[in-house]
């Protein structure tokens, strides 16, 4: 998901794999995570995403600090539409806001979460591919 105040910007789905950086988008009062190579297009995670940061991930909150390079995307403050929602839960149970990332962090995107969709027709052939053949038995 992206954040209600990144709505208006170009943005696309996380895939598992994209290499990502903090940033903070240059129309609005909101950071989030972009390509490298394309700044401007807001990547939106799905609850439940799993990011690998380069290093200890860093918030420009006072007195904040982290020992982890592994996060967890999850939503807050639902009930309140006006909010930021986007937010990083650590191993430990914190839970940051994603707006409070100092920009400039890189991370991966480790795993998507299962949305109880059927893959793909390219992914259920590949997975096809791969299962031995079952004899009538």
């Amino acid at each position: 998901m992206c954040d209600y105040s990144l709505h208006h910007l170009a943005s696309r789905p996380a895939k598992t794999g994209d290499k990502l950086i903090s940033t903070h988008f240059t129309t609005t009062i909101t950071r989030g995570f972009a390509e490298p190579r394309e700044p401007n297009v807001a990547v939106c995670l799905l609850p439940g995403t799993e990011l690998a940061f380069e290093s200890n991930i860093r918030c420009d909150v006072r007195n904040w600090k982290s020992e982890h390079k592994v996060a967890r995307f999850r939503q807050v403050n639902l009930y309140q539409p006006a909010a930021h929602h986007d937010a990083l839960e650590f191993p430990d149970g914190h839970i940051v806001l994603v707006t409070n990332l100092t920009e400039g962090q890189r991370a991966t995107v480790l795993q998507l979460p299962n949305t109880g969709q059927p893959a793909s027709k390219g992914e259920a052939q590949r997975h096809n591919e791969l299962q031995p053949e079952r004899s009538g038995v």
